[in-house]
């Protein structure tokens, strides 16, 4: 269908339905009436798929234990094997209630207190927290960051391993909030870099399926041929690409079998859960029947970012709305039109927008903000104009 008939069918205003992103407003901000424009989940209904499977779950009325079938692994692979040629085998997966727990079960499972691990920085801020609440040591390694892009430094991951005796490196890709789909050559030389240092790699895929502009997603876990298979763990889900993040399900895949068995003896102790039978449902569906219901989805995403940046960038001198190659929440550089230090007063008090804050994801980004753009297009115009109608610049009113 076309962007306008998918905005008609889809597009729903989550007000009142104890939504985080607006009825939680004053409980993170401290104010009710600001235009949300942070949390990482989307303004649109899931693919209908999605909705017949779990109302046909629902009346049958039972929700107890469960196992995940032989079809749910057929389904989860023939969509990982048909978009990034990784064909999942059976014995690989194990399953967790979100991305971000399983971080924590990964730090818990192959690293000791006071261990150290490794995040690039800028980074959602919650790997942040996984690492300094579970008792490790949290190193950091900046991007580089050159007008609106993002780069590995190579060397300061090289020296940040070295000089910090790294055991585990958590790699977010695509990279949140740099807007980076890390090419095959870029992954290659950084899990090369790990693998000289002996350093586990748990590698963050969660919006592996929200990818612009013709770039190719490339998992860790296949990158030249699969030779660094015995030091990555995969984490991804569903849930970015369906927008599922309350049904909590998300997948583990460990295709080392060395890495299994510590995992294995790990679990066995200490996070025995359940499957969430809904997550199954929903996952199941939305990779046999959701793909044209996620290419309309990108491609409302992408004409905002592209309203974004061009109306942005061509009227507020100065600003950068950083690459956005994939995930749907860019970064927008406000340094050269905000004063240092009153970022919140600008983007809160005056503009009234709920956004996420640079210095959130790493201290050196003061003066960024990120901007989530799966949303109604009305919305994104009116952050927009709320931003230069209120600029510190002397920018044109009525725009």
């Amino acid at each position: 269908m076309d962007k306008e008939e998918f905005l008609r069918n889809y597009l729903v205003d989550r007000h009142g339905t104890d939504c985080s992103k607006w009825d939680g407003l004053e409980q993170k901000f401290g104010e009710k009436d600001l235009l949300a424009m942070w949390v990482a989940d989307m303004e649109f209904k899931t693919c209908d798929a999605i909705v017949e499977a779990l109302k046909r779950r629902a009346d049958h009325g039972v929700f107890g234990y469960s196992i995940v079938p032989d079809r749910y692994y057929e389904t989860f692979s023939r969509w990982m094997e048909r978009r990034y040629g990784f064909p999942v085998e059976k014995e690989w997966v194990r399953f967790s209630t979100g991305c971000v727990a399983a971080i924590s079960w990964m730090i818990h499972a192959f690293t000791k207190p006071g261990d150290a691990c490794m995040i690039l920085t800028p980074v959602y801020y919650p790997f942040h927290n996984v690492v300094t609440n579970n008792d490790r040591k949290l190193v950091k390694a900046d991007l580089i960051y050159d007008d609106g892009y993002f780069t590995m430094d190579y060397e300061a991951i090289e020296n940040a391993i070295v000089e910090n005796q790294v055991k585990m490196f958590l790699m977010c890709s695509p990279h949140n909030p740099a807007g980076r789909v890390w090419t095959e050559e870029e992954l290659d030389r950084v899990l090369g870099i790990c693998k000289k240092h002996q350093v586990l790699v748990v590698s963050d895929e969660i919006h592996q399926d929200i990818v612009f502009e013709g770039r190719r997603f490339v998992p860790a876990t296949v990158v030249s041929g699969g030779k660094y298979r015995d030091l990555v763990i995969t984490l991804n889900s569903a849930s970015k690409t369906f927008n599922l993040a309350t049904l909590i399900h998300s997948h583990i895949i460990i295709t080392d079998e060395k890495l299994r068995k510590i995992y294995d003896r790990f679990a066995s102790g200490l996070n025995r859960t359940e499957v969430s039978l809904m997550g199954m449902a929903a996952t199941m569906a939305g990779y046999d029947h959701g793909e044209s219901w996620l290419e309309s989805v990108l491609e409302v995403i992408h004409d905002n970012y592209k309203y974004l940046k061009e109306t942005l960038e061509g009227k507020l001198p100065g600003a950068r709305v950083c690459a956005l190659e994939g995930t749907y929440l860019p970064m927008i550089d406000l340094r050269a039109c905000v004063e240092a230090g009153k970022e919140q007063e600008f983007v809160q008090k005056r503009c009234r927008l709920a956004v996420d804050y640079g210095e959130w994801f790493g201290e050196k980004y003061q003066g960024f903000i990120r901007m989530n753009l799966a949303t109604d297009p009305a919305y994104v115009k009116e952050a927009v104009e709320r931003i230069l109608r209120n600029s510190f610049l002397d920018i044109p009113q009525g725009l």
